[in-house]
């Protein structure tokens, strides 16, 4: 029989599981609530009853265990160092040292783009290009840098964090404590702000009609359903954080010059209007090199970027160098 990995996703609202094997195939998962009110230990402790179910389904434990994090992680010693968006904020958590005997076997962390990153880099697009970024588009931005075939860290396991690059100097407030990141531009928060605002201005007439008028209810898929239907102003905000967007992939480009850009996470599900605009400005703001061999692609892994990166990096993890 095969070795089987396991692969947890911790976010802050709930936390995935999954069994799978080297060719990428997902034998069995489940998903919990995070309630990361409770704290680092009995959240450790609940993850590992997950994994120990699952490996009865499976019928054997895993060769190892990979796990993205909401943040900063220690991935030489499986560390957690900081969670901006978790109570306690996990510092200086020794994840490995708790869980490994729990599971009955190695714990690998990294952060949760990078993992992703890992994941389309192993079983999507990745697989046939030498230099890639990766760009996560959710509620925040996160992302990874792909050199000639592997996967980038740094000397914290930080680099490739491309939804922190300065867009506008003097722009919106970041979480990060900088100002006009990306992040604050493009992500999914971002642009609904513009839906809400663009609806109580009474300037959003279909997007109203797929809201019914309730705020709360604005996300960036009935936003491009509103554009599809006719909403020009709702179009003009997608438009333009597409154009954030790629001057962000602009600068990537002209540092690494990559083979690949994939975007991946809700917001990259818009499609065509926000991805056409990106591909533009691309286009519109490189010249000192032509970019006609950079591919700008949704991520083939969809949805399951992050699971199967947490199965790469069970595979891989004690292999990953900066």
């Amino acid at each position: 029989m095969s070795a089987v990995y396991a692969s947890v996703d911790l976010g802050g609202t709930n936390i995935k599981c999954a069994y799978g094997d080297e060719s990428g195939r997902i034998i069995c998962s489940d998903s919990m609530p995070t309630q990361s009110h409770e704290g680092p230990r009995l959240i450790l402790d609940r993850i590992a009853g997950l994994v120990n179910t699952l490996s009865r389904q499976a019928g054997s434990r895993p060769a190892a265990l990979g796990m993205g994090c909401p943040g900063l992680v220690d991935v030489k010693n499986g560390i957690t160092k900081f969670f901006p968006n978790l109570p306690t904020q996990w510092r200086d958590v020794r994840v490995r040292e708790i869980l490994s005997p729990l599971v009955g076997c190695l714990v690998y962390l990294l952060n949760d783009a990078r993992t992703a990153t890992l994941g389309e880099l192993t079983f999507g697009h990745g697989r046939s290009a030498g230099t890639m970024a990766f760009l996560s588009l959710g509620t925040g931005i996160g992302g990874g840098v792909v050199i000639d075939g592997k996967l980038r860290l740094g000397p914290l396991g930080a680099a490739g964090e491309l939804g922190h690059q300065i867009i506008l100097p003097d722009g919106p407030r970041c979480g990060c404590g900088n100002r006009g990141c990306l992040e604050t531009l493009a992500s999914g928060p971002a642009i609904t702000a513009e839906g809400v605002r663009l609806m109580q201005s009474g300037l959003a007439p279909k997007l109203h009609e797929i809201c019914a008028g309730d705020v709360s209810r604005v996300t960036t898929k009935g936003m491009a359903e509103a554009a599809e239907a006719g909403d020009e102003r709702v179009s003009e905000a997608i438009i333009r954080a597409g154009e954030y967007l790629g001057i962000g992939i602009v600068n990537v480009v002209v540092a690494l010059h990559p083979d690949l850009i994939v975007l991946g996470g809700g917001v990259a599900l818009i499609g065509d209007l926000l991805l056409d605009a990106v591909r533009r400005t691309l286009r519109e703001r490189v010249h000192m090199f032509p970019t006609d061999g950079i591919d700008i692609k949704p991520s083939q892994l969809g949805e399951n970027a992050g699971t199967l990166g947490g199965i790469a990096l069970a595979m891989k993890g004690g292999l990953l160098g900066n």
